[in-house]
């Protein structure tokens, strides 16, 4: 309890990857005390048609819990330059680790011009994505902006049935696939 004393109304950045994925990760940091401003960065959404609907469900998401959102620039060059070479990589290979590092570091940059000393990502609570990995990648790039990675695993207490219920309950968009266009299922 003393803990959330501490962060009552701390302001923690959370980068979003989709509706879905953050709704339970919202609903938990501001029930630990956080002030939330989510950011939606994710370049690697391919087509922009794709990409305007996990936006969208982000916006609904965002006015449901009242928080504020920062809508990043859609930029897929730049993620296809950052990517450049590990396209034949498979699903949960070095792409993608070089995907969750181009979206992690916006993130850090963000919170740091925001004035904000700690961030995370939603993308932690898919069975998809590897915790540990996310986790030494957000570390590692926090210590580069001097702030906090909250290495919160969203997925423990039935996160993942709980974000899936919220999404739900809120007739959220839900995709399909990762979001690039190497993921898509031929």
């Amino acid at each position: 309890m003393a803990e959330n004393q501490n962060i009552k109304f701390s302001k923690i950045l959370l980068h979003a990857c989709c509706g879905i994925c953050s709704a339970y990760p919202i609903s938990y940091l501001k029930d630990m005390g956080y002030s939330v401003c989510v950011y939606f960065y994710n370049p690697n959404i391919f087509p922009y048609e794709e990409y305007e609907k996990r936006l969208n469900a982000e916006k609904i998401l965002c006015k449901h819990f009242d928080c504020e959102l920062i809508e990043g620039i859609y930029e897929p060059d730049r993620y296809y330059d950052f990517v450049k070479g590990y396209e034949d990589e498979p699903e949960k290979g070095l792409r993608c680790d070089k995907c969750f590092e181009l979206r992690l570091y916006s993130a850090a940059e963000v919170a740091k011009n925001l004035g904000i000393g700690t961030f995370t990502t939603s993308m932690v609570i898919s069975p998809h994505k590897n915790y540990e990995k996310l986790t030494l990648i957000g570390e590692k790039i926090a210590e580069k902006f001097d702030l906090k990675y909250l290495s919160t695993n969203f997925r423990k207490h039935d996160g993942f049935l709980k974000t899936n219920n919220i999404s739900k309950s809120l007739n959220l968009y839900r995709q399909n696939y990762c979001g690039c266009k190497f993921a898509i299922k031929k």
